[in-house]
């Protein structure tokens, strides 16, 4: 894994601060690897020279190249920009100028849809979690990662409603719990609590928690409420604090037996989990 747990504050490499910054502005372990990966990928595009020495031209040029040499699609192109201007607004507090630079082009497509008989179709050929994963993206309009990172706090059945913290755009919402979700859910959740109870007796029942809320609420993470409605099969090391603990499922899991449900189902169109989103 390209991050060494933990990091020391007073470390001087250059990477080693900008993880430290990274994680004190609580951005997800995502992002971090994310921004990492597109600021590594720029130093060495430009012969290993110190981002300090750079700036704005040296920015235009990777993003260009990116586009005219490595082919990239419009998303990844401002992924590399976002990780740049975090990189020099934030980190080095040395904002960019106006940046000039060949713009990826966003092919005009119709996204993909299920009809109701082939999202049916699909969700037969799913089983427990997955099943129900599926349900929700359909049911209740959840991205995957929405429905992962879903708390058993965040469900409320007497309002029949659930609350998806920081969307896209890290915005939080509500959204409807239809009727239909609402026993499998329950199930869902006594034998997340179940798995809970057994992690407490392991030593190992702490959830992670957002930076800030673990600053502010240092026992949350033991309480049965904080845990996630879909814990992961194992135990794994959380890479940022070393601590041993269950994180939810992983999304590339979801989305492989996804696929091999929509095959099973006999739909050809290229389809996957934001697919339900959209039907």
């Amino acid at each position: 894994m390209d991050i060494r747990t933990p990091i020391s504050p007073q470390s001087t490499r250059f990477l080693d601060r900008l993880r430290n910054f990274i994680r004190l502005r609580g951005l997800a372990y995502k992002t971090e690897k994310t921004y990492v990966f597109w600021i590594k990928r720029f130093i060495r595009f430009h012969g290993r020279k110190h981002p300090e020495t750079m700036g704005t031209g040296e920015v235009e040029a990777f993003l260009s190249h990116l586009v005219l040499q490595a082919n990239v699609s419009v998303a990844t192109q401002r992924v590399a920009l976002n990780a740049l201007i975090f990189l020099y607004r934030e980190f080095l507090g040395t904002p960019l100028e106006e940046l000039q630079y060949e713009a990826a082009r966003k092919p005009k497509k119709l996204p993909v849809v299920f009809s109701a008989d082939e999202a049916r179709r699909v969700i037969t050929c799913l089983e427990g979690e997955y099943k129900l994963i599926a349900m929700l993206l359909y049911g209740a309009g959840l991205r995957i990662s929405e429905a992962l990172r879903l708390r058993i706090k965040d469900i409320d059945f007497g309002m029949q409603q659930l609350i998806v913290r920081e969307g896209k755009g890290g915005k939080d919402r509500i959204t409807l719990l239809p009727d239909r979700l609402i026993e499998p859910l329950q199930k869902q959740i006594h034998s997340a609590r179940l798995q809970h109870q057994v992690d407490i007796a392991r030593g190992c029942g702490s959830v992670y928690m957002p930076a800030g809320l673990a600053r502010k609420y240092p026992s949350a993470s033991h309480e049965p409420d904080w845990q996630y409605v879909f814990p992961a099969p194992d135990l794994s090391i959380d890479p940022r604090s070393g601590i041993r603990r269950r994180h939810h499922m992983l999304d590339r899991t979801v989305q492989k037996h996804f696929k091999i449900a929509i095959r099973a189902a006999g739909i050809h169109k290229p389809a996957g989990s934001h697919t339900f989103r959209h039907s």
